[in-house]
């Protein structure tokens, strides 16, 4: 099926229940918000207006990208600026039909800097609660590890989520990806596990497919983050066929961090004409241009996407998710029904 018209499609995307499965909860701090916590925590920042930090966002690779997304998160002191940054992010994505979301927060990335870990938790984990009670928007969140830091680093940070494991899904990779392997990971990736914790890494987005059969065989992931690169590897594609694993891509990042040249090139429509289990995600929207109805709409229009692949990946942020099976189930119906009403 295909769309009649451009605004069609963009009707059709605003109004489909959908969940977001990548997204760091540091990169929607927009900097309007980086500006009052600044001044509500009485520091300095580098910028004299959130203009001006809007033009500093222009990347040339994820590096240059971490540089600054380091720098911004430095705002963040107090379990309320915590709560103020997560809670305003819900209320982004209800404007845009989401309706579950699996958020990665960086603790190392706070506790580096002298913030406790629980300041930050404690202050995410409330507006998760009042983001269902209010917004009717469920949500899981997932703990990452910085992987440009030490595993014994990153046991320490296990070690830290202890008293909280009850309220965190899993475990996840991010930041510098080029010379940080996963296999530099593995036995906290384990421990995690036998924690009972989902796993899930950034894998293939700048790094090689090798990466990504790290992250697989060595991780054992649940769900790959990014994931682009696996088309370099047909045996990899056909083990992603297979085991249907969940790739979260992100296009506006990707075209954002220089991933891509140009949107047109983005290799997501060819997930989807093979058959991956691919999941439209934003990234970090506040740095890269758009949250998650910006990246269906920018996508669906460089790639011609028809209204199944938008189908597609809607349903597939709900199959790909931590969700229960009836709540999986649940959702995927919300779905079929919004597209029965939407073509009468």
């Amino acid at each position: 099926m295909s769309f009649t018209s451009p605004d069609q499609r963009q009707a059709f995307i605003a109004g489909i229940p959908k969940a977001e499965l990548h997204l760091h909860i540091e990169g929607s701090l927009e900097p309007e918000m980086m500006f009052a916590l600044a001044q509500r925590n009485q520091l300095e920042i580098p910028f004299a207006s959130a203009d001006a930090v809007r033009e500093a966002y222009a990347f040339s690779n994820l590096q240059d990208f971490l540089d600054i997304y380091y720098q911004g998160m430095n705002v963040l002191r107090t379990e309320q600026d915590f709560y103020d940054l997560t809670y305003a992010y819900f209320q982004r994505i209800a404007e845009d039909h989401a309706i579950h979301a699996e958020i990665f927060f960086d603790p190392q990335g706070h506790t580096e800097r002298g913030i406790a870990f629980s300041t930050a938790i404690s202050g995410i984990l409330r507006a998760m609660e009042d983001a269902q009670s209010t917004l009717g928007i469920s949500s899981q969140l997932i703990m990452c590890f910085l992987r440009h830091l030490s595993e014994d680093d990153a046991f320490a940070t296990l070690e830290q989520a202890r008293p909280y494991l009850d309220h965190i899904a899993g475990v996840g990779l991010d930041s510098s990806e080029l010379g940080h392997p996963p296999s530099k990971f593995t036995n906290v990736f384990a421990a995690a596990r036998k924690l009972g914790l989902k796993v899930v890494a950034h894998a293939g987005e700048e790094g090689p497919p090798d990466y990504i059969w790290e992250a697989l065989d060595l991780l054992k992931i649940d769900r790959m983050d990014h994931g682009n690169r696996s088309l370099e590897d047909t045996k990899l594609i056909k083990r992603l066929q297979d085991n249907q694993l969940a790739l979260t891509v992100c296009p506006l990042s990707n075209l954002a961090l220089c991933v891509i040249d140009r949107l047109d090139a983005h290799p997501l429509k060819k997930m989807l004409d093979l058959g991956l289990r691919v999941t439209m995600n934003s990234d970090d929207p506040s740095y890269f241009g758009g949250y998650l109805n910006d990246n269906y709409e920018a996508t669906a229009a460089a790639l011609n996407l028809s209204k199944d692949d938008i189908i597609t990946l809607a349903k597939n942020s709900f199959r790909g998710s931590f969700l229960k099976p009836d709540e999986i189930t649940d959702a995927l119906q919300k779905i079929d029904r919004y597209v029965a009403e939407f073509e009468h």
